[in-house]
């Protein structure tokens, strides 16, 4: 198929509003489940752990501890049943995947340093 034909056909695919949000950082993600004929808004909420891809290919990984097991769910960025992504805090990591969180129980699992503002390191 020819490329510039794809491409609009993914241009119009894609998320009109874009998240901006990074690994490292704390998010809920609000997915629309389906049951039946109903349809609802479900909470996932947890730790960026990796992002890949690009285009509409584009995943991001959210790893989370649920009842002491950890919990990693893989979301499409682009995708209509991801209704929104919300960033609770930004994290400052120095890793493109956070695969060592796996390793890591209790409060070590979820604990990514905070990234700190210019104006909150000033006021210092």
């Amino acid at each position: 198929m020819n490329q510039a034909l794809l491409d609009k056909i993914e241009s119009e695919q894609y998320r009109k509003n874009a998240v901006d949000f990074g690994v490292g950082d704390s998010v809920k993600v609000h997915t629309k489940v389906v049951e039946g004929d109903k349809e609802r808004i479900q909470i996932f909420s947890g730790v960026v752990i990796g992002r890949r891809g690009h285009g509409l290919n584009s995943t991001f990984t959210v790893r989370r501890i649920s009842y002491g097991e950890g919990v990693e769910r893989i979301f499409p960025v682009h995708s209509p049943r991801v209704d929104k992504v919300e960033v609770e805090r930004k994290g400052a990591v120095r890793r493109a995947k956070l695969t060592y969180l796996r390793k890591r129980l209790g409060k070590g699992a979820t604990l990514v340093k905070e990234k700190e503002t210019r104006v909150a390191a000033a006021a210092k």
